[in-house]
């Protein structure tokens, strides 16, 4: 069973997971990063390009999930470096102190409130994030190009693309593929038909949107809503 709340930490989202039977587990493409709990484990989930498919009896997982662009300033890894990997942290950390968070977390009432809980200690340590990230994913996000939302935030476009692969993973135009595509499960989700769907999250037609949910997920979008 999934559930998720909002957490203390600004734009970031706690989760946990508790698979209730057999099968892998599908997590879709969103253009954030998590700091993962699993089995006593702690873990970073990079931003995916495609649909990451667990391990049939991966056991229960928590997790703290940042905004667009937020976590590589907590984390102290470029985006790109982790893009579509799951990552142990201690491969990013000295062994000891990520024996002394993983103690933390462990000894907490519960994984993920004890992940939260040290992601409000990095953010305390670490510089805010830069407003600039924000303003492009909502500017791509609404729907404006590449290039226009360069323009807006008085950017060159390699400037832009550089900056995006450090805070996102990938370029811009990959950025706002998967939050058009995000926005449209939402209204998918919604009971709305998938052509007005299409539409409305701003594809060029229904067979644009089966081919991007192919490509991101890995399968249909009829077998997306049914799962």
């Amino acid at each position: 069973m999934y559930v998720e709340w909002a957490s203390r930490l600004s734009g970031a989202v706690v989760w946990r997971n508790t698979p209730t039977g057999a099968g892998a587990g599908r997590v879709l493409p969103d253009g954030c990063m998590d700091l993962l709990w699993n089995d006593g484990r702690l873990l970073v989930a990079g931003p995916d390009t495609r649909a990451y498919v667990s391990a049939d009896g991966a056991g229960a997982w928590a997790g703290v999930r940042f905004y667009p662009g937020a976590a590589p300033t907590l984390l102290g890894v470029p985006a790109h470096e982790v893009r579509d990997r799951r990552v142990a942290l201690a491969e990013l950390w000295s062994a000891a102190r990520v024996r002394r968070l993983t103690a933390r977390v462990n000894a907490a009432a519960d994984a993920a409130s004890g992940l939260e809980e040290v992601a409000l200690g990095l953010a305390g340590d670490a510089d805010p994030p830069d407003p600039l990230l924000r303003r492009v994913v909502l500017a791509l996000d609404a729907g404006r190009t590449v290039a226009s939302t360069a323009d807006e935030l008085g950017l060159g476009a390699r400037q832009l693309h550089r900056r995006a692969l450090h805070a996102f993973g990938y370029g811009p135009k990959t950025l706002a593929r998967v939050l058009r595509w995000q926005r449209a499960l939402v209204l998918a989700r919604s009971g709305m038909p998938f052509a007005e769907t299409a539409v409305r999250a701003g594809y060029a037609d229904q067979a644009h949107l089966s081919r991007d949910t192919k490509e991101l997920a890995g399968t249909t979008l009829g077998e997306l809503l049914r799962r």
